[in-house]
């Protein structure tokens, strides 16, 4: 893992501040009849205009057969991570993943939201909010000093009483010159434990979690996951930076600052 100097620090700022207006952007475009198609050539239009690239296209993770092929990951309902967009539809009462990573001057952030689409059901929801409170729990354990473990074990015990389950084979990261950096940060794990964190670094954090078993497996495509028994799945990412007495979370959308 890198720790960033004050010059990168101020790269990492503002990619993280066009990502999460892009982000906020695409996330108003939601809409039953739009395609994920659609959402995606947005997504990497937006980016293209504000001088960027997109860092998830053509990005071929360890493991992957051939490179990521679009701008956004979107994923929907059941559908866990790393959905690649195309022709469906989406339909009232959906909810969908939006997965973005942006590259400014060389600086890359990593951020998610998942949304309805139109009305959905209670269960949708409630699963969402538990996710998001599950995010902002590990942005509240990442601080220096604290240990890696302290951020998974925070965001596992999260989804305790809430009926949903945390998918613990996927996991955030660090990122700022790759779209994945060392360490995974598990959602769920043992407090006290794993790296420190130390001031500079820069951190992905995104709980997943599913309405039913936290089974997962991957579609045929080689980059899409989906829950194993079919229930619906959230996710929600923000990249953050640790500083000396603050940390700060560099992908907010200005509807969540409004």
């Amino acid at each position: 893992m890198f720790v960033r100097t004050p010059e990168e620090r101020i790269g990492i700022i503002e990619s993280g501040k066009r990502l999460g207006e892009i982000l906020d952007q695409v996330t108003s475009m939601v809409a039953p009849g739009i395609t994920t198609g659609f959402l995606d050539s947005e997504a990497e239009r937006l980016i293209l205009a504000g001088g960027d690239v997109p860092a998830f296209k053509g990005y071929t993770p360890e493991g992957a057969r051939r490179p990521y092929p679009a701008t956004l990951c979107i994923s929907v309902n059941d559908e866990v991570v790393h959905g690649i967009p195309g022709d469906r539809v989406l339909k009232e009462g959906d909810i969908v993943s939006l997965d973005l990573g942006l590259a400014h001057d060389g600086c890359i952030t990593d951020s998610a939201v998942t949304v309805a689409v139109g009305k959905t059901t209670k269960q949708a929801y409630d699963l969402m909010d538990a996710t998001r409170d599950a995010l902002e729990a590990a942005i509240f354990a990442a601080r220096p000093g604290n240990r890696i473990g302290d951020i998974s074990f925070v965001t596992g015990d999260a989804f305790k009483g809430t009926g949903f389950s945390v998918v613990k084979q996927l996991g955030g990261h660090a990122v700022g010159h790759a779209v994945h950096e060392e360490p995974f940060i598990a959602n769920a794990g043992h407090p006290g434990t794993g790296q420190e964190i130390k001031t500079g670094m820069v951190l992905a954090l995104e709980p997943i979690a599913n309405a039913g078993k936290a089974a997962v497996g991957i579609a045929p495509d080689g980059y899409t996951y989906r829950s194993k028994d079919g229930s619906l799945s959230a996710h929600f990412e923000h990249t953050i930076l640790i500083e000396a007495d603050q940390t700060l979370v560099i992908t907010r959308r200005p509807s969540e600052l409004a």
